[in-house]
């Protein structure tokens, strides 16, 4: 062969290498036409795979504990949250008027504005197709709600088929990965499964508080209206408890930014209606910070999720991911943030430094794992349990990992 020409097998494999290329070009398109919907679909996928795998351990079958998953846990969840939302948004048509309702769905990205517009026009809808002279009109309304509807439950329904079939195949997708891009004590497994892990922290600790959040305030806030007076009630208490559960996803924020004003109107209604009825505002406030503040943050988001990402990061990550790509960016902006995370705390390091690649995590950023816990390797094990593994720890207590395995 002559020197300076390549191979036959070098020019096949650069051939194939092209063709490869040409495949992740159009599944990326692909991805890319339907983000939401796939997103959605992780989402769900990691927010109910610990229930999932409690089910999975009584039944023995992957089959059943992925379809009672889907069943019985998220999608009465989804209705209930879907039920919570259409109130709140009749809530908030009723006081802010169809004038700024229109401004609002005109502000949305994309299919969003056609679905938010549905829902605006569900009672106008049934009031139209009772009168004669608003039959075409009513039947024109009912087209255009029905087609946006159906693009809806479309890409629910795709999303959790995608959901069930993670539940059903999780583990064939993880054998083939290990067997076929690399195995337990290299590199490219160890990345992947900081991100799978990381994901479930996020979408399954942090969401269920939210989850929990929502429902809690839906709960204070109805039942404070209830037993106070009409003159310090509080107005559109469902929209707000929807409010106050999503601020929770957002760290350092939380409620606050919901129940503080509100107990503050609260107040100056109370001045207004008589010095003597300032004491529901203040059992309100007190209320709200402990149902729906310390007890999720200082509880149960630690005891749901074991560990959180790093606060600045998962505030900017749902801040920017929700303002950049619209509703799914909430969903898709955290999952951007565990993807760059995971890289810098396996990958860059050694990449930089031209190491050869360790499949243990750096200790250079607490973005993502914890440094100051034991650190686990790409197999499982605590790599500082014992003197006879590959770790030493020196006089002041830290610990040097000494894995330098190809990645």
């Amino acid at each position: 062969m002559a020197t300076g020409f390549p191979s036959e097998i070098d020019r096949r494999r650069v051939a194939w290498w092209l063709v490869a290329a040409g495949v992740v070009a159009i599944v990326g398109l692909f991805f890319l036409s339907f983000v939401g919907t796939f997103v959605f679909g992780l989402f769900v996928y990691y927010g109910a795979r610990p229930v999932n795998r409690r089910i999975q351990s009584r039944v023995d079958s992957r089959v059943i504990a992925a379809t009672v998953t889907l069943l019985f846990i998220v999608l009465p969840t989804l209705a209930l949250l879907g039920y919570t939302g259409v109130v709140a948004f009749r809530e908030f048509t009723t006081f802010a008027g169809p004038g700024a309702v229109d401004t609002v769905l005109n502000r949305l990205p994309g299919n969003q504005q056609s679905i938010a517009g549905a829902l605006r026009n569900l009672p106008q809808l049934a009031r139209r197709l009772g009168q004669v002279s608003g039959v075409q009109q009513g039947l024109t309304t009912a087209l255009g709600t029905l087609g946006a509807i159906s693009n809806g439950l479309l890409h629910l329904t795709l999303a959790l088929t995608f959901a069930f079939f993670l539940y059903r195949d999780g583990n064939r997708l993880e054998s083939w990965y290990r067997a076929e891009v690399g195995g337990r004590d290299t590199a490219a497994y160890s990345y992947l499964a900081g991100v799978d892990a990381d994901l479930e922290v996020v979408y399954f600790g942090n969401v269920l508080t939210v989850l929990a959040v929502t429902i809690g305030s839906i709960v204070v806030y109805n039942g404070y209206n209830v037993l106070a007076p009409t003159a310090v009630t509080l107005p559109l208490p469902t929209l707000l408890a929807v409010l106050t559960g999503l601020a929770t996803f957002v760290p350092l924020v939380v409620g606050k930014v919901v129940y503080v004003p509100a107990a503050a109107y609260l107040a100056w209604r109370a001045v207004e209606a008589g010095a003597d009825l300032l004491v529901y505002p203040i059992v309100f406030l007190v209320v709200a910070f402990l149902l729906l503040d310390i007890i999720p943050q200082s509880i149960v988001r630690p005891y749901i999720s074991g560990q959180t990402m790093h606060e600045g990061a998962v505030l900017f990550a749902y801040i920017l991911g929700a303002a950049l790509f619209g509703w799914y960016g909430l969903f898709l902006g955290p999952f951007l943030l565990v993807i760059v995370v995971q890289f810098a705390n396996v990958v860059l390091g050694d990449l930089i430094r031209g190491r050869p690649f360790s499949p243990a995590p750096t200790e250079t950023t607490s973005l993502g794992t914890d440094p100051t816990e034991a650190k686990v390797d790409a197999v499982g094990q605590a790599t500082a349990d014992d003197g006879d593994q590959s770790a030493e720890i020196d006089d002041e207590g830290t610990t040097t990992d000494e894995t330098t395995d190809d990645g």
